[in-house]
């Protein structure tokens, strides 16, 4: 008997109504993805999420009534399990990392293809997180731009010693993830398999204590490594 395995349930999140029709459309193209709901702005994700109770959220900043960033701290006080991505379009919103920190899980932007919107879904709904490496480049300088010379924030509870852990290749790659390229390009530029730069970033992230490239940038930059 072949075993039926459950689709992983999605609420849509945008002001922007066309967007949500299009991306329902898009999504449930896709084997293993259903759209569960739909919401205009904060306040109707929140009263959708507690009656829909989906898998993964897919989560606008700018929105009235109540944005995404509010939205996704109060979701995640509500309901700590809840998961979520924010999918919007940086070159109007500084907001990033307060959506991050708020408790979002991936961070896209809306110009992502299908194929790696898909796979965000699939890898933070197993239970990680995703940040678009492109991501990593524009946030710092973004900030940069706002606050020239200012750090862009820290990692509690890193201590010097995790960063003295890591090995002369480790920090090499950490530096290039920094940089905001691709497994593959870190690959090609140190002459190395991408599986190999793959083990040395799940390295990086596990002595640094972090769940993805941007916190492992912010813990590089917290201590001068960038």
């Amino acid at each position: 008997m072949t075993e039926t395995i459950d689709p992983i349930r999605l609420l849509l999140v945008d002001d922007q109504q066309l967007l949500r029709q299009g991306l329902r459309m898009l999504l449930e193209m896709e084997p293993g993805l259903q759209v569960a709901g739909e919401a205009s702005d904060g306040q109707e994700a929140l009263e959708a999420y507690s009656r829909l109770q989906p898998d993964v959220v897919l989560m606008d900043i700018r929105m009235p009534v109540l944005d995404g960033v509010e939205a996704t701290r109060m979701m995640r006080q509500r309901w700590p399990s809840s998961k979520i991505i924010i999918l919007t379009t940086f070159d109007d919103d500084v907001y990033v990392f307060e959506g991050l920190r708020a408790g979002a899980l991936g961070y896209l932007l809306k110009d992502v293809s299908i194929q790696e919107l898909t796979q965000a879904i699939r890898t933070v709904n197993s239970g990680g997180a995703l940040i678009e490496p492109s991501i990593t480049r524009k946030v710092l300088a973004e900030f940069a731009r706002l606050a020239p010379g200012a750090r862009v924030g820290t990692i509690d509870n890193l201590s010097d010693g995790a960063i003295e852990e890591l090995s002369e290749r480790e920090l090499e790659v950490l530096r290039l993830v920094a940089r905001g390229l691709t497994n593959r390009q870190i690959a090609e530029q140190l002459y190395l398999a991408e599986g190999t730069v793959k083990n040395y970033i799940s390295a990086i992230f596990q002595k640094l204590g972090v769940q993805d490239r941007l916190q492992a940038v912010l813990a590089a930059q917290q201590h001068g490594l960038i």
